[in-house]
C-alpha cells in the first residue's frame, strides 16, 4: 500500500504540516486524526460544505467530484475552481502527494 503525503497550508498564517495518508483515507480524516481543526458539522458524509479546502496540488489524483458535493461547495464561502470537500478527498492507489489549503475555520457553516 502506498502511502502519500499531504501538506496542509493555513490562510489563518498557521504553520504548515506535512502528514502522511493511507490510501483509503480522505483529507478530512488525516486532517482529524492529526489535531488539525477542520470542522466537520455533517460528521464527513457529504451533507454540509464546512470542510470545504481548496486542492493547491494532487487535484488530479483525487476521486471525481460528484454532483452532490458540487451542490455543497457552491454553498461553501468563498468558492474555487479548485474547491473540494476534504471528506470526499480521498487518498487512492495511485494518488500522488497533496497540498491543501484550510480556510479559516472561525465559522458556522451549513
Amino acid at each position: 500500500m502506498k502511502a502519500v503525503n499531504i501538506t496542509f497550508q493555513f490562510q489563518d498564517g498557521q504553520t504548515a504540516q506535512t502528514h502522511v495518508a493511507a490510501e483509503g483515507e480522505s483529507v478530512l480524516d488525516v486532517a482529524l486524526n492529526n489535531g488539525i481543526q477542520l470542522q466537520h458539522n455533517c460528521g464527513g458524509v457529504c451533507g454540509c460544505s464546512t470542510c470545504h479546502v481548496y486542492v493547491v496540488r494532487g487535484e488530479n489524483d483525487l476521486p471525481e467530484i460528484s454532483d452532490k458535493e458540487e451542490d455543497f461547495i457552491d454553498r461553501a464561502i468563498n468558492p474555487r475552481i479548485n474547491s473540494r470537500l476534504a471528506c470526499q478527498c480521498v487518498v487512492q492507489s495511485t494518488s500522488n502527494d497533496l497540498v491543501i489549503l484550510v480556510p479559516p475555520q472561525n465559522f458556522l457553516g451549513h
